[in-house]
């Protein structure tokens, strides 16, 4: 049964990154836009509506555009304070959706189970056994579609002085790299970003694409 009341008390994941999310969150009283993901958008175009996992729902701008064009929703994000803003949005939307609190890898996902998994630039950690990649593509049903959209070149960046280190997290080939004979590359291009106004990372202007459907 969907619940519009996030679990701000179950969260599930490492307490540090929970903590590092909620502060950047609670610096600004909006940290996206508020609009959809143009990538977004664009490649759910013309699938049948069923149930999508968006990864890193941040303030809800994504999960709630999916909703209100007939898809059943389940909202990921580590952020508690992103979740009670996703949930305020949803609710004067008038839509309703699944929330869990956790990081990718520790949420309660059953396998297979997501016609449309949805990563619109995800900062997913990297671990030597590529958790999050797998994880990702677990959560794909049959017949179901990954849309992975990131940044372009952020991969091949130094470190910077505020402590981004590209090192540390999981970026589009890596989880390229995954996909076998049960996958099939749809899409996979670097293209101009359609850029919401307003937001964290309008400053970026080219987009990497993924989107591979898993054909059993």
């Amino acid at each position: 049964m969907s619940d519009n009341t996030p679990p701000a008390d179950a969260y599930l994941g490492d307490p540090a990154v929970r903590a590092e999310w909620d502060n950047r969150y609670a610096e600004r009283q909006q940290l996206w836009s508020g609009q959809p993901n143009g990538a977004l958008v664009a490649e759910v175009d013309g699938l049948t509506p069923g149930r999508v996992l968006d990864v890193g729902c941040g303030e809800g701008a994504d999960a709630i555009w999916l909703a209100r064009e007939g898809w059943d929703v389940t909202a990921l994000e580590v952020s508690g304070v992103a979740l009670e803003r996703a949930e305020g949005h949803a609710r004067d939307a008038g839509v309703t959706l699944r929330w869990i609190h956790a990081a990718l890898t520790e949420a309660p996902l059953e396998p297979g189970s997501f016609d449309l998994v949805s990563a619109q630039y995800p900062a997913l950690l990297r671990t030597p056994d590529a958790a999050a990649e797998r994880a990702l593509l677990a959560a794909v049903a049959p017949g179901g579609v990954l849309l992975l959209v990131h940044h372009a070149g952020m991969e091949d960046q130094s470190a910077d002085t505020g402590g981004f280190d590209p090192a540390d997290y999981v970026w589009p080939s890596m989880v390229s790299a995954l996909l076998d004979e049960d996958w099939k590359v749809e899409v996979d291009e670097q293209r101009p970003r359609v850029v919401p106004e307003g937001g964290a990372g309008a400053h970026h202007t080219d987009d990497v694409v993924i989107r591979a459907r898993r054909l059993r």
